[in-house]
């Protein structure tokens, strides 16, 4: 039993350490303002919710270039975060 709670302690502090080094993607058409904040590298509680209320307003997003069209965030933060930045299906918001 104590090798099972040592296998479980390691695996939960390796997940701890790729969510703190920003590990990871994010869908910029589903994440909350929090997920997002954890994620993309620049962003912060501002940022995080003008990109979810751009896509409330405006839709799910095409690509992620169109991030760039959101208030706050640029050209510079979209390729900062492109590798960790996708836009598959969009759930609908309720």
């Amino acid at each position: 039993m104590k090798y099972v709670q040592k296998m479980l302690f390691v695996l939960l502090l390796s997940g701890a350490a790729v969510v703190m080094a920003g590990g990871g993607s994010v869908n910029i058409n589903t994440a909350d303002a929090d997920t997002l904040m954890k994620i993309l590298k620049g962003v912060g509680p501002a940022k995080a919710e003008a990109i979810v209320e751009y896509r409330k307003k405006n839709g799910p997003f095409k690509s992620p270039d169109q991030l760039a069209d959101v208030s706050g965030i640029g050209k510079k933060l979209v390729e900062e975060n492109r590798e960790v930045i996708t836009v598959g299906e969009a759930k609908p918001v309720r």
